[in-house]
């Protein structure tokens, strides 16, 4: 069989790790040949496309990024038959099938894809971790590392300058990077979407901990809003698909913190070294027991279907069942933390 595989959407640790996987297994079992498709599903629509021999993908697991890079094209914009387009690519390539490796958008793309009859499989990809169809995605653990360890950092800086450090990660519209980190770097309020504080509690929490002698550290979903913000509070643009690009949450909130406590307070948006670097060990076996999967589904021909983990053990569920399923931080996650502020 000729696999061709893309990468799309953004970057994400663990993304080399699942070619990798995909390539090696495949290689090995199957002896099957493999392309890669540059920059996501552009190389498909411009049928721009690498040969993926064996040599080319050995150690590539522990680089962050994608050695095929990425974007954020899909064969149906701009009024596109997208299903014929892909049609013809692959028939004039000789290549039977395509591994496809993003978040959401990506796997919409897929599904669409597959629903009109071509052979499609998906591999999830999120730093946010907000993919209901499975436990968790590659890069998320590497995600919640670095913004630990930064989180520690502004501890520690806090501390000698008896300072209030608001620290902002990613999660556009769920709070897993922000509940994990800040709970493990100790933080004395949390932020997340799912459960806005108001502006009034985080000012007592951070209060709380200045008056016990400790510098607060405030830990920030960039799309947290406290549920109490005045109207234009947060101004956000818009990208290209009609998003609001969120971020600047920490920097809008660290004035008021001052001027109601009475503290000097700093902002630091983490922003994308969040998603950059290399791999932690689990997202690198995690995503390339997803290669390896995603293989497997292929050759039972289980096409328009994705990898997932469940507890330890690498399923398939449809494609249709990972769009629009975002997994939130549920009640009893927040509850355990939300005892510890202050």
């Amino acid at each position: 069989m000729k696999i061709g595989i893309l990468t799309s959407g953004g970057d994400c640790p663990g993304l080399n790790a699942v070619i990798r996987g995909a390539v090696l297994y495949g290689d090995a079992v199957h002896e099957d040949e493999f392309v890669g498709f540059r920059d996501g599903w552009r190389g498909v629509i411009e049928a721009d496309i690498m040969p993926l021999p064996r040599r080319r993908v050995r150690g590539i697991g522990r680089i962050g990024g994608t050695i095929l890079g990425t974007s954020r094209a899909n064969p149906y914009q701009d009024g596109r038959d997208g299903a014929s387009l892909v049609a013809r690519v692959l028939e004039q390539h000789g290549i039977d099938a395509i591994l496809a490796i993003g978040g959401d958008g990506t796997l919409f793309t897929a599904n669409r894809l597959a629903e009109a009859g071509l052979p499609v499989v998906g591999v999830p990809k999120t730093v946010d971790n907000d993919l209901g169809a499975t436990d968790y995605t590659f890069g998320f653990d590497t995600a919640v590392e670095i913004a630990t360890s930064s989180l520690d950092r502004l501890r520690v800086t806090g501390d000698s300058h008896h300072r209030c450090m608001i620290g902002e990660v990613m999660g556009r519209s769920v709070g897993w990077i922000a509940l994990q980190a800040g709970m493990a770097s100790g933080a004395h309020v949390i932020g997340i979407p799912e459960f806005p504080l108001g502006i009034d509690e985080i000012c007592e929490e951070v209060a709380s901990a200045r008056d016990r002698r400790r510098a607060p550290l405030v830990v920030l979903a960039e799309g947290f809003v406290p549920r109490d913000a005045p109207a234009g509070f947060m101004d956000y643009e818009l990208d290209e698909f009609g998003r609001p690009r969120f971020g600047g949450i920490a920097e809008a909130l660290a004035p008021v913190i001052e001027e109601r406590v009475g503290i000097e307070t700093r902002a630091t948006v983490l922003g994308h070294i969040q998603r950059g670097g290399e791999p932690t060990a689990y997202d690198r076996v995690l995503a390339t027991r997803f290669g390896i999967g995603a293989i497997g589904l292929l050759h039972r021909g289980a096409m328009g279907r994705m990898v997932a983990v469940r507890g330890t053990d690498i399923i398939d569920v449809p494609l249709a069942e990972a769009i629009g399923n975002t997994k939130g931080v549920p009640r009893e996650r927040w509850d355990e933390v939300r005892v510890l502020f202050g």
